[in-house]
């Protein structure tokens, strides 16, 4: 594995992480309850991982993050991104969720829909769940059928992907059950 490094970040909803490699950024952590947290999380999943002054790409894309967060209305979907720790049926599934505008939604089922397997909702639930790149791979714009919020396994749950979408002026929004706030 080439060598690896991350830093902590401010946003609009708290400190975020970024990891990376000479392939592009492995993984995204949303706000966790401390940097001391969110540090450990990186070395727990990344051994030998050292805190590290960002490239410029990545100095890059945290202003786009940050932007994003603050509701420019930015997709990020040119950040270059390491997907060789995910599946290629994830790949595919996070290349339609990449594709979804800041401010849009899509149900698990759609998501399925365009990946040619409508019966695939559930499979598509379970690969949202494992994404390792929230925010620059947008899980929180894919929701479940008839408006609900469905599942969120960052940090803060539905609060954070309600508030993400919020944040972007999801059409949908005020749709969404309240239960997360």
């Amino acid at each position: 594995m080439s060598e690896l490094g991350y830093t902590l970040f401010d946003t609009a909803i708290g400190r975020c992480g970024l990891a990376w490699g000479e392939a592009g950024i492995v993984s995204v952590r949303l706000p966790d309850s401390s940097d001391e947290r969110a540090q450990a999380r990186f070395e727990q999943r990344f051994p030998g991982i050292a805190d590290s002054e960002p490239t410029p790409e990545i100095v890059a894309a945290i202003a786009r993050i940050q932007g994003l967060l603050t509701g420019a209305k930015d997709d990020l979907a040119d950040i270059v991104l390491d997907m060789s720790s995910v599946s290629e049926f994830q790949r595919a599934v996070y290349a339609i969720g990449r594709a979804i505008p800041p401010g849009q939604t899509l149900t698990y089922g759609e998501v399925a829909k365009r990946l040619g397997d409508p019966t695939a909702s559930r499979a598509v639930g379970e690969a949202m769940g494992k994404n390792p790149f929230p925010i620059i791979m947008p899980c929180h714009r894919v929701q479940g059928a008839d408006g609900k919020l469905g599942g969120f396994s960052a940090p803060g749950g539905g609060v954070t992907k309600l508030k993400l979408l919020e944040i972007e002026g999801a059409t949908s929004v005020d749709s969404l059950p309240l239960f997360a706030r």
